[in-house]
């Protein structure tokens, strides 16, 4: 299964992810955020965890909404 990781994601933010998770805390919640929804789902994903798919549908979507909020971050 292939892993979604933010510095997979956005390859040409990866300075700026770094600096911004240094320095603004608002994008450090985000980013813990999102690296440990994106673990769930990899777990979810390979079967180490067993979930129902009206959940996995709610753990995706928060997934996406975290990924479009930290995009517009980057973009700022």
């Amino acid at each position: 299964m292939q892993r979604h990781d933010l510095l997979h994601e956005f390859p040409e933010h990866q300075e700026k992810i770094h600096k911004l998770k240094m320095e603004d805390r608002h994008f450090k919640e985000l980013f813990d955020e999102y690296d440990r929804i994106e673990h769930q789902i990899h777990r979810i994903n390979t079967g180490e965890e067993i979930a129902i798919d009206e959940y996995i549908h709610l753990v995706k979507a928060k997934f996406l909404n975290l990924k479009d909020q930290i995009y517009s971050y980057l973009n700022k």
